[in-house]
């Protein structure tokens, strides 16, 4: 938004701003913030940061914790959702004493593998276009213990609500694609959610009603760089739970929150960039992808159980990842095929918008790190001149459920648990390393927390193990 910090203090003037919101991005995915008076913006503020404790967001161990946050000034926005005129920044995290970049900083990961891209000479910079896809509900409510464990959603759309006396407009499971009002019910919230993406730099490309009949959204939006991708993604969250606050509703990007209903994902298209022209695009290549393309398909796919450690990072995750459902759980390719973890879309035709989507990713990623991991693997696949097809990938363009058993054993499944994911990374992890993008230290924490994460659910009972095996 902002060139200079005189641009950012003239529009904190001419606007009365109040109050300067400084947003950072933790390790595993989740904003904090911290919030000034008008008047401390200053100078200083961007050449001292502002101090806040590592050691509390899983950056830095209790004894070592300082560190100073320095907003990023392109990325200002006002903040709708405050009572007093606020403007907020997105952060770049720095070490206290040194002022160097912090190397765990999520951002800096990001900008080091397109920084790591452009040094490699294939690419000048990529592209990344994500599909939001989330529940909204009218309530929500859970409980755990030593003696209890339950959860219970509402939405005044879902067909359990039929019985009920009221409007008669609901939609039944797996109903909901492209629905219109009154079966509709969230057009309007949708829309709201639009407006303020749009009113803080967002450019939305269209909102529609997914599939999953109770509540389920989708908002996509333009392709962007890899970093702006990223701090989008986090925009995007931030912008659609307050919004269905401010609307008495509750918002989830979790990947699985209904049984038996359609699954969240956030699909990841992609693109390389050089001279001014889209890498991917050959007019006689399958789907009209390039040669550059399916090589960085195959590393992607050749790669793909390590980069769901940080694209599908929760044990949620792999609830969704279950075959129907349209969940991608075969590391092959194809066009147009929503069974596929990559699709080739047969409208992405032209010079300007060939691409692929990668469909696995869900929205409990750090997205910084998810972009990072899916970049990383695909320019390995370009370095090493892969070919998906000699590697078994593909293409595959029948629906891979439906296929013979026979068939369906020949093709490579990607993790279905995050344990799975998680010993992928452990054993796959060198094409991260390179230029230093990822460190062997930072993918040690992430399997650590992870395998803890897996843990803690697996050692509780689950509420249908009581149903089933009480009486036994």
């Amino acid at each position: 938004m902002f060139q200079d910090f005189e641009s950012a203090q003239a529009f904190v003037r001419e606007r009365a701003i109040a109050m300067v919101d400084l947003k950072f991005c933790d390790l595993w995915g989740r904003w904090h913030h911290v919030t000034i008076p008008a008047a401390r913006f200053n100078p200083g503020t961007m050449e001292k940061g502002v101090g806040f404790d590592g050691s509390s967001v899983g950056f830095k161990t209790v004894s070592a914790g300082d560190m100073v946050m320095v907003p990023d000034l392109a990325t200002g926005f006002v903040d709708p959702f405050w009572e007093v005129p606020t403007l907020s920044f997105v952060c770049t995290t720095l070490e206290a004493d040194t002022r160097q970049l912090f190397p765990y900083d999520p951002r800096n990961i990001a900008r080091n593998a397109e920084q790591h891209l452009q040094a490699t000479g294939i690419a000048d910079w990529s592209r990344w276009g994500p599909e939001f896809e989330f529940y909204l509900f009218d309530g929500v409510a859970y409980e755990n213990g030593m003696n209890v464990a339950s959860y219970r959603v509402e939405s005044a759309e879902a067909d359990w609500c039929s019985p009920k006396l009221g409007s008669g407009y609901n939609i039944p499971r797996h109903g909901g694609y492209h629905a219109i009002p009154p079966q509709d019910h969230l057009h309007n919230a949708r829309t709201r959610i639009t407006m303020n993406l749009q009113g803080m730099g967002v450019e939305v490309k269209y909102h529609h009603h997914e599939v999953g009949g109770p509540g389920q959204c989708e908002i996509e939006t333009r392709f962007m760089p890899a970093l702006v991708a990223a701090d989008t993604t986090m925009l995007v969250k931030y912008v659609t739970r307050m919004t269905a606050a401010a609307m008495g509703m509750t918002a989830t990007f979790m990947p699985k929150p209904l049984y038996g209903e359609a699954g969240s994902g956030l699909h990841f298209h992609q693109q390389l960039w050089k001279g001014g022209v889209n890498l991917f695009y050959d007019a006689e290549g399958y789907g009209t992808l390039s040669a550059a393309g399916r090589s960085f398909v195959a590393g992607v796919l050749l790669h793909g159980g390590a980069v769901m450690a940080f694209t599908n990072p929760s044990t949620n995750s792999y609830r969704r990842l279950i075959p129907g459902y349209e969940a991608p759980v075969s590391a092959v390719f194809s066009l147009g095929n929503r069974s596929a973890a990559i699709r080739i879309p047969k409208y992405a035709n032209r010079p300007e918008s060939a691409r692929f989507e990668f469909r696995p990713p869900d929205a409990t990623c750090n997205p910084y790190l998810a972009i990072a991991a899916q970049l990383m693997a695909g320019i390995d696949g370009i370095r090493r001149d892969l070919d998906p097809t000699a590697l078994g990938f593909g293409p595959v363009d029948e629906d891979i459920f439906a296929l013979p058993a026979e068939r369906r054993a020949g093709i490579k499944a990607l993790p279905t648990s995050l344990d799975e994911a998680m010993n992928a990374l452990e054993s796959d992890h060198a094409f991260l390393l390179e230029g230093g993008v990822f460190s062997a230290d930072l993918i040690e924490r992430w399997i650590a927390r992870k395998r803890w994460e897996d843990r803690e659910v697996r050692n509780r009972p689950h509420p249908y193990e009581i149903e089933l095996y009480y009486g036994m």
